[in-house]
Order: C-alpha cells, then sequence, then structure tokens
C-alpha cells in the first residue's frame, strides 16, 4: 500500500501524529502537500473527490477510501502497520489514549487562541496569558498525570504494554508542550518519569531517529499548534 498524506506545508501540525506513524513504520507514503503544493488539497475539501469530504487537513488516501482526522486515520493505520494489538478490545483502547490525546492537542491550540483561531495571537494575548496560566496549573498536570497513571498501569513502558501508535503520539505530544512550556514542563518532569522515558525511547527507534535526523522533520515554529511564546510559560 501507498499512502497519500494531505497537511500543510511549514508546519508539523496534527499531520505529525500521522507522519510519526508512517515513518516508524517504514511506510510507503507521499507527503502531497510538500511535493505538489497546498492547492494540492483544495479539491478534497471541496467535495470535488470521490469519497467522504474532509473537514479539514490532516487526511490520508489509503487506496479507495479519504480518511480524516487523526484519531480515525490512526486507528486505520494501526493494524495495516502493525501498530495497534490484533484484540478488538486493544484497538478500542488505542483509539480512546489517541481520542485522549487529541482533546489535549485542541486544548494547547486553544491556549494561545482562545478568543478565535481567525484572529491573530497579537490580538489576543491578554486572553491567552490568562487561559496559558489554566493550561499550566490546571490543565496539564491533570491530562500528563493520567497518561504517566496509564503507563504505571500498564507494567510502565508502553500505555498498551507493547509499542503502538500511541505511544508515537505520547512523543510528539510531550517533544510539542516541552517546547512550548519548557519551565513548566521542566517543573513538571519529576512526577512524570514514565512519560519522558517513553519519549527517550521512541526518539530512539531507529526509523523515528533517521526521520528525526532528516529535512523531512520540519521544526517546531510559532505557526503550528504548539507555539514557544515566553509570557505564557510564565516568563513574563
Amino acid at each position: 500500500m501507498h499512502y497519500e498524506l494531505y497537511y500543510w506545508t511549514g508546519i508539523q501540525g496534527r499531520g505529525e501524529f500521522v507522519r510519526l506513524a508512517l515513518e516508524d513504520a517504514g511506510a510507503a507514503y507521499t507527503d502531497m502537500a510538500r511535493v505538489h503544493g497546498d492547492e494540492v488539497m483544495q479539491p478534497f475539501l471541496d467535495g470535488a473527490q470521490d469519497g467522504l469530504r474532509p473537514f479539514a487537513p490532516p487526511f490520508l488516501v489509503s487506496g479507495r477510501q479519504v480518511i480524516a482526522q487523526v484519531s480515525a486515520i490512526l486507528d486505520h493505520l494501526g493494524p495495516e502497520l502493525g501498530l495497534v494489538p490484533e484484540a478488538a478490545s486493544r484497538r478500542m483502547q488505542a483509539l480512546q489514549l489517541q481520542l485522549t490525546i487529541a482533546d489535549l492537542v485542541a486544548e494547547v491550540h486553544d491556549t494561545h487562541h482562545p478568543i478565535s483561531g481567525a484572529k491573530y495571537y497579537e490580538d489576543q494575548k491578554a486572553e491567552a496569558k490568562a487561559r496559558a496560566a489554566s493550561m499550566r496549573d490546571e490543565r496539564l498536570p491533570k491530562f500528563l498525570g493520567w497518561f504517566e497513571s496509564v503507563l504505571e498501569a500498564n507494567g510502565g513502558l508502553h500505555p498498551l504494554r507493547e509499542h503502538s501508535y500511541v505511544d508515537l503520539s505520547l512523543f510528539q505530544l510531550v517533544s510539542g508542550l516541552s517546547y512550548m512550556f519548557p519551565r513548566r514542563m521542566q517543573a513538571l518532569r519529576p512526577t512524570l518519569p514514565r512519560l519522558h522515558a517513553l519519549h527517550d525511547r521512541v526518539q530512539r527507534r531507529p526509523n523515528v531517529a533517521a526521520y528525526l535526523a532528516s529535512e523531512r522533520r520540519l521544526p517546531f515554529n510559532t505557526n503550528g499548534i504548539f507555539r514557544h511564546y515566553p509570557e505564557l510559560d510564565g516568563d513574563a
């Protein structure tokens, strides 16, 4: 199977969760917008292509299917790439974990854009600063502490007791949050030993390490979901 991944150029964004799974599995895929430009997505977004019309990227073309939403894409790819346990119950557990990651990613985005995604960050800085205080003090400890407890309950190494796409997504989550909130994540680190150990193991996986060292892995920046603004990390 050769996959086609569609996501905006210039940022990691939500597409990176899918990209990490494809890279880790050594799957054959084309990052379509990076090859053909962002306009290659428009016929799908306009409903001019066969398949279910996606609301927004990322979406994946797999055979004749067009699959949107990160969690749905990974649930589809998991069995094909060997990145989810075979049992239906375990696959459902993986999906539940991924959906919880998606909940936190949505809150991360709304931290720097609490009023409107259509407005610049500079137009909502005061509101973002207030929202960031809640994220740092309440939401991050709650979400990350829960993932830490899931790891502990399942042997400490993997949330599903074996490597899966959830491991890769938790790696991306920790990486992004460490870029966005370096001070707060450093302060929380002693309470999240298993989560950080998982992050370190994932980045040493051969295919992941090769990807991270390549030009395909774009750096975090202030156009993506995980944005570092010092004032939101409590620096000012």
